[in-house]
């Protein structure tokens, strides 16, 4: 395999590769940013930073240490960036796993990622961010997968498990303008750049003089660039991401939950193995998060109840009140965002019950949105 030292962009980094991986042993993935001009906003000179992943890679060797873990991951700056985090805490809490090249991250393309210039509802299908880790992991290519939760389906494939959640990130989306403060500041017919039926549906609900662009693809720095570009005037991205990327500097503002309710499990991370390999399941209990574990699973039993599809908008959040109990927010809209139901639950912070709120509010939902609603 030769040297990727020198590819800067995780993009050109998977354009060299004819291989549906790549390896990356004692590399790492460092950031660098870079600034550019832009019309002001109000009054002050606002700059989108980007930043490029640079992924050293050392050759192997048949000499090389055998690594005891390897991790499987998606090849932009993010995906990156969570499967160190994981190698990170990984190497902390254990010394076997601190020695030099006892960690492998192996880059695998997924079919989300080869298909771009079409929005992800076309495309159809569930996991595409996921199916080609899921099978690297079920054929023994890799020892774990380490996944954005939003990314995953609420059925797991044969033979493996998801029994990892590392604490969960701010969920909340930012909105990111050059001209304007915030959504309602944007001119009437003013473009919004977002791959998010869920997004879309949420601000035509709320703003609909605006139009949305939905085929706005891209990883982070791709979508700001375009941005910068004036392809669109302004576009939602998580902030769990930018927060990982250390690129909060581009937001412009926050949305609270109440106006845009996040996409089910967003600002999580999940992390998967065998459900046959002890040893795995063994390491990631060491980093499990069980707050985010368990709001994650009411928000995925709420999703399975509804059993959506990509062209449906869903949204679900579950988090912990100062008293130490469960709430719980669902909603499902039309994509155009004429139609908008919600609902919420309230109850124990257990497992059990949080399953059952999420049922529950599922089957509510479903109810109250009648026949052919789901079909669209």
């Amino acid at each position: 395999m030769e040297t990727l030292s020198s590819l800067c962009t995780s993009q050109a980094l998977m354009s060299r590769s004819s291989s549906p991986a790549i390896f990356c042993t004692s590399g790492s993935v460092s950031f660098t940013g870079f600034s550019l001009k832009t019309q002001a906003f109000p009054k002050k000179k606002q700059t989108l930073r980007f930043v490029r992943a640079s992924v050293a890679v050392e050759q192997q060797t048949q000499e090389a240490k055998v690594a005891l873990i390897r991790i499987g991951t998606r090849g932009s700056p993010l995906a990156l960036a969570q499967a160190h985090e994981t190698r990170d805490k990984l190497m902390a809490l254990h010394s076997d796993l601190a020695e030099e090249g006892a960690i492998q991250i192996v880059i695998i393309k997924t079919t989300g990622d080869k298909i771009q210039s079409q929005p992800l509802a076309d495309i159809g299908g569930k996991g595409l961010f996921t199916k080609e880790i899921d099978e690297a992991l079920i054929n023994g290519d890799i020892d774990i997968a380490v996944h954005s939760m939003k990314d995953v389906p609420t059925y797991l494939p044969e033979k493996t498990i998801l029994p990892c959640n590392l604490p969960r990130e701010d969920v909340r989306d930012a909105f990111i303008s050059l001209s304007a403060a915030s959504l309602a500041d944007l001119p009437a017919g003013s473009i919004i750049g977002t791959a998010s039926l869920r997004r879309k549906s949420q601000i035509l609900h709320r703003y609909p003089s605006l139009s949305v662009e939905e085929n706005f693809r891209g990883n982070v720095q791709t979508r700001l660039r375009k941005l910068n570009e004036g392809v669109v005037k302004a576009t939602l991205l998580a902030l769990a991401g930018l927060k990982r990327l250390n690129m909060t500097e581009n937001v412009t503002s926050i949305l609270p939950i109440d106006d845009m309710l996040p996409a089910v499990a967003q600002g999580a991370i999940g992390i998967a193995c065998r459900s046959n390999d002890d040893k795995m399941v063994n390491y990631l209990a060491s980093l499990n998060h069980e707050e985010t574990r368990l709001a994650v699973v009411c928000e995925r039993a709420f999703l399975e109840t509804l059993d959506g599809s990509c062209r449906t908008p869903i949204a679900g959040y579950a988090r912990k009140d100062e008293n130490g109990d469960c709430i719980f927010k669902g909603l499902v809209a039309s994509p155009d965002g004429t139609r908008v139901l919600e609902t919420s639950r309230k109850g124990p912070y257990a497992f059990d019950d949080m399953i059952a709120m999420g049922k529950d509010a599922g089957q509510e939902l479903l109810s109250r949105s009648g026949p052919g609603f789901f079909d669209r």
